[in-house]
């Protein structure tokens, strides 16, 4: 039995940053907000970058609360997907260069999702993290929290339930 030689550091690291960059850039609306993702091994930071077009009362001013929601959802969704595509992204099974609007693996779908707004969104950049607390075939549940400046003083966090894509495999 041959053992196969392990395939170099480089191109795991950019097969990985393809894949994740394919699945952010196959939502518009992820796009729009401006919504990007760091990748640090297999944790993801997701960054909602400052733009005027996100404030919500401009009095504050203050980040608009659908905004805020939505890249909590987005940072959960991408955690998830991410975590379920992992093997066969790891494998080479799932090639990013496949990934595109309408040929881009089936995103899960939100069952519910509670968002606690903690305290006003600054008007600067924001970052959020995702743990996925249980994952089966059928649901997912995750856990999401927001924050700017500082991360132990969350902005926002959120639970959310998702209904898992049907697996190929399957």
């Amino acid at each position: 039995m041959t053992r196969q030689r392990p395939e170099p550091v480089q191109v795991v690291k950019q097969r990985r940053d393809a894949a994740l960059a394919a699945l952010v850039d196959g939502v518009p609306y992820m796009r729009f907000l401006g919504i990007t993702f760091e990748r640090h091994g297999d944790e993801l930071t997701g960054l909602l970058a400052y733009s005027d077009k996100l404030i919500g009362n401009p009095m504050l001013p203050a980040l608009h609360g659908g905004v805020t929601a939505a890249f909590l959802e987005f940072t959960a969704i991408v955690e998830l997907s991410w975590s379920y595509l992992w093997e066969d992204i790891e494998s080479g099974k799932l090639d990013p260069a496949t990934i595109q609007p309408g040929v881009q693996p089936r995103l899960p779908k939100t069952i519910d999702f509670t968002v606690d707004y903690l305290r006003s969104g600054l008007p600067r950049d924001a970052y959020a993290r995702a743990r996925v607390t249980r994952s089966g075939r059928r649901y997912a549940s995750v856990q999401v929290e927001a924050w700017q400046d500082n991360r132990a003083r969350p902005i926002a966090q959120a639970a959310a339930h998702f209904l898992m894509p049907q697996s190929p495999r399957a």
